[in-house]
């Protein structure tokens, strides 16, 4: 009888495995050989973003950050990728110090949020974005873009990249309108 239980309970797990496994089928990887119309992610680059600008759009982040108790680091760079503006919070961890600055590169490196990187590596799969220079795959690094044109990017660290990309958000909605 334990033998038939035991038989019973098993084939039981086996099968439910097997639709679990079935009903988490993988989303198709993007096709690499498609040939887009138009440059993805083609903004112009303008006149670097100025310190006042730069202080604000912090400001903006830091408040927004405190609202909610997280301790970031802060980083915004000018259109070159050069740092203009940093702010460690009280309480935020030192390792995070280069990851935001880091963010706020690729992003104006790249003249797209570092959340396209993250998600290209984790849910399309796309490893070869992994060796492209100066590239961070986690969110919390955004573009800032004044009449259509890049002027810098922040970048946030401390969090979990959530956290971090709220708090970023905040800080570019000064600027992106």
């Amino acid at each position: 009888m334990r033998l038939r239980t035991l038989t019973a309970v098993l084939l039981g797990a086996a099968l439910l495995a097997t639709g679990q496994v079935n009903a988490q089928q993988p989303a198709a990887p993007p096709n690499l050989d498609a040939i887009p119309e138009k440059m993805p992610f083609n903004n112009a680059y303008s006149v670097p973003i100025s310190l006042q600008h730069a202080q604000a759009a912090i400001q903006a982040a830091v408040s927004e950050a405190n609202k909610r108790g997280w301790q970031l680091n802060i980083a915004v760079v000018d259109s070159g990728a050069n740092l203009v503006a940093f702010s460690r919070m009280d309480g935020a961890q030192i390792g995070s110090i280069s990851i935001a600055e880091h963010k706020a590169r690729t992003a104006v490196k790249y003249r797209r949020p570092t959340k396209v990187f993250e998600d290209g590596v984790q849910k399309a799969d796309l490893k070869y974005l992994l060796s492209l220079d100066d590239v961070i795959a986690s969110r919390g690094g955004i573009p800032l873009i004044e009449d259509g044109k890049i002027i810098g990017a922040i970048g946030c660290s401390g969090g979990t990249g959530s956290q971090d990309e709220v708090v970023c958000t905040s800080g570019a909605a000064t600027i992106n309108k």
